[in-house]
Parts: structure tokens; sequence; C-alpha cells
């Protein structure tokens, strides 16, 4: 490796290191993304330009097509792209990083003209790329189409832990296998890449909807880790170093999810949130009878509020309402009422992402408040507008030993001294299960889509 390319590798890898430290804040987080991606094609130039290898035209030629392909969709994918499908995009390219790993993987076993005396350590760095790979390709495709809809929330599969088991043994085996007897057969090759799409597929499809963040982060990692093995095959740093901060920065991620859900990863892995009959026409014979409330009403209590805690969820980046929010906002703050808005660190079903759809609408950031910041507060509020939230507010993760979110950190909302629930209908959140809160007697629903109900909202005080 030239002097130069050393050089280049070195710069790129600060960019990425610094780029990640700026994507933590919502302000310096489009720098830090380019700064990322200004290092990441410098190492692409150098590692095409800068190399002691012969290279035949038609590869820079083919190189060349790839990244113009690859650029014009990722542009075009990214422009399209709404809020409400950020967390199926990041699944979607998870497993496109995954597709990669594996076929690096298969490409050097493929051209390996002597596995048997290939070190066993090279051996098993390709076997762990095609193997990885698979997992977070197939994975990640059933984590986009449980998000998009595509796929029920929760699959149930028949002993499923245990046949999961088997699987992920059966893989370990068949590569020591390859390792110990230096085996080159190409069909037994395929049958461990088909092995590891088996896997990704009946890992994430009986995991519960709610569990979905968590899976995102620990498939985020994967991928990272399915990276810097490619960089071990090829002596690459860049690759290396990049894989490295991605994979430790989603098991990082991973296990804040998991806390914020008071989840550990085996159970995650392992179980599933379960699904309990919802009540219908506003009634459960436990919980009791739900009130309805109009925009008008609603308009009463916030105009003559002092302070109003807005909750924000995964209805509201549905309906893309976020510019009417923050239109609601700053009428309320132009009245002389205090607003914030309260982020449960799994609202919007991602890590992050109704930060995101805020920021968007210019919302300022010293608005947003944490759980743990916010929920002291809710004590003192008058009002508690949650649109489009369920399962982060539902005390039954309080209440209720039985229900299957019982533990998990959630927004203390039943604790304000009016609350106003605004939702498409009675259906149940993404964990499935009934929403107390709902029949809460201090809780008034405001049903209707979340765009057009905070735009009645806003017409009702801006007449007053």
């Amino acid at each position: 490796m030239s002097v130069l390319l050393s050089i280049i590798y070195l710069i790129a890898t600060v960019t990425f290191i610094v780029g990640l430290k700026k994507l933590g804040h919502p302000e310096t987080a489009k720098s830090g993304n380019l700064i990322a991606a200004i290092g990441m094609g410098l190492a692409i130039v150098g590692t095409i330009f800068i190399n002691d290898i012969e290279v035949p035209t038609i590869i820079y030629v083919l190189i060349g097509v790839a990244i113009a392909v690859g650029a014009v969709l990722g542009w075009l994918i990214a422009m399209k792209v709404e809020m409400t499908k950020m967390p199926e995009l990041v699944s979607l390219f998870n497993g496109f990083g995954g597709a990669s790993a594996a076929l690096i993987g298969v490409v050097e076993f493929i051209g390996n003209d002597n596995i048997a005396g290939t070190e066993a350590t090279i051996v098993s760095t390709i076997l762990s790329a095609i193997a990885i790979g698979a997992i977070t390709f197939s994975g990640s495709l059933v984590a986009w189409g449980k998000l998009n809809g595509s796929l029920k929330s929760v699959v149930k599969i028949p002993q499923y832990n245990i046949i999961n088991n088997l699987v992920i043994i059966g893989i370990v085996a068949f590569s020591a296998y390859f390792v110990v007897t230096g085996n080159d057969n190409q069909i037994l090759l395929y049958g461990l890449l088909a092995s590891g799409l088996l896997y990704g597929v009946l890992f994430v499809l009986p995991i519960g909807g709610a569990d979905m963040p968590v899976v995102i982060s620990l498939l985020n990692s994967l991928t990272g880790i399915a990276a810097a093995i490619t960089g071990i095959l090829y002596d690459n740093m860049v690759m290396l170093v990049g894989g490295i901060l991605v994979g430790s920065a989603g098991i990082i991620l991973t296990v804040a999810m998991c806390k914020a859900m008071n989840r550990t990863l085996g159970s995650v892995i392992f179980g599933s949130f379960g699904a309990t009959a919802v009540g219908e026409e506003g009634v459960n014979k436990t919980l009791g009878t739900i009130k309805k409330t109009t925009s008008s009403d609603t308009a009463i209590m916030m105009n003559y509020a002092q302070n109003v805690i807005i909750v924000p969820g995964y209805g509201l980046a549905v309906a893309q309402a976020q510019h009417v929010i923050h239109e609601l906002e700053e009428l309320l703050t132009g009245k002389g009422v205090n607003v914030k808005y309260a982020i449960h660190p799994v609202a919007g079903r991602m890590p992050g992402h109704m930060n995101v759809l805020l920021a968007e609408s210019n919302v300022e950031y010293s608005l947003l408040a944490e759980m743990d910041d916010i929920n002291p507060q809710f004590n003192n509020a008058d009002v508690v507008l949650v649109v489009g939230a369920n399962d982060v507010v539902n005390p039954a993760a309080h209440n209720d030993p039985s229900s299957p979110i019982y533990g998990m950190p959630i927004l203390d909302v039943e604790n304000a001294k009016h609350i106003v629930v605004n939702k498409r209908s009675m259906k149940a959140g993404y964990a499935g299960i009934e929403n107390e809160l709902f029949y809460n007697s201090k809780t008034s629903m405001l049903f209707g889509d979340a765009k057009d109900a905070l735009t009645d909202l806003v017409a009702e005080l801006k007449g007053m």
C-alpha cells in the first residue's frame, strides 16, 4: 500500500469518527453525515486509482457504472422517501450492506483455488462474511416488511426457539466442517448461504412489532460486523474501521433500546410481545368506556392552560402532520402557554425518528424533552395532547403485571390534569395490546386523521 493511500485512509477514518460524533445531535447531524460521506468518497477514489494491482480497463468501467447507478438510485430514494418510511429505509439499507458482505464472501471462496491450503483464519473469515451477511440481508427484508405492513407484526412459529437454535447450530457446524476439511464444494457453500438466509427469516419473523426498534439496531450492528469482516479479507483499514464503528454503535444502541423498553436482548430474540383482545366500539368490560371530544372543546381547554405537553407518535408521522403541530405549538406559545414535546426513546418505531421529524418542521430542539426529563413535569401539565402515540403511554406498563409490556418505561401521561388523545380509531398500537389510558376518567378521545384534527384545532384556537 502506498504512503498516499495510507494517508487517504487515515483521513477517511477521522471523518467517520467526526461524522459519527456529530450525528449525536440534530443540529449537527446533517454536517456530520456530509463529512463522513466525503471521507468515504475519498476512500473509494483512493482504493480505485491508487493501488499496485494491474486492473483491466473494463473493470474500471464496470465500477464506474455501478457507482453511477447506485448514486442515482440512492439520490432518488432519499429525495422521495417520506419521513414515515425512514425506519423501513434503514432496514433496507442494512439488508443491502449484509448482501454485499455475503456476495464478497462467496466470490472470495469461489475464487480461491486452494481452500485446503488456505489458513483456517482466512477461511473462517470468508464463511463468517457469508453467514452474517446472509442473516442480515434476509432478516432486514423481513423487518422492512413488518414495518411497512406487508407482513404481520407477529408471526407465530411453533417451537420457533428450538428450530432457530438448531438452524444456527447447523450453520456453525457447517462452517466448521469447511474449515477443518478444506472442502471447496460450491454446492455445499450455497447450502451455507441458504441456511444463513433461512435463519435471518426465522430470527425476525416471530419477533413482536414493539420490539422492532431493537431488532433494527441489532441488524445494523450485524451489518457493521459484516463490513469489518470484509475489511479483514481485503486488508482494508477503512472497511475495517468503518465496520467496527457501525457494529459497536449498533450494539450500544441495541442495549440502549432494550433498557428503554425494560427488555433484555434475550427476551427480544427468544420472545415477543403478544396480542390481547381489543375493545370494540370504545367499550371494554374491564377498563370501562371512553369519552369523546371535539376540536372546539380541546381548543378551549388549551386556550386557558398554562402548561401543555405534546406527545408525538407514529400516527403523527403517518399523517405527515409535523408542520401543523409546529403551527399549533407556535400559536399556543403566542398566547402565553408553556409548550413542550415529550419524546419517548422509541417514538416513531425507530430511535431518533421523532426528533428528526420535528426538526424537519423547524421545531426548536430545546422544546424536545427526553422521557426521564419530562416525566416529573406531567403532574404540572394542564393538558397533554397525545398525537398518534399508543404503547409508549400505556399505563399497563406500570399497573398490570400480566401485561406483555409490564415494566417498560413509558411517558407518565396519566399524571396530567387533562389528557386528549388523537387517534384514527380504537385500534391497538404496534404491540397489539389494549391501552388503559384511553379509558382514564381524565382522558378525552379526539378521533380522526392527525393532520385534519390538528388543522381544525389550530383553526379553533385562531378564532379565540
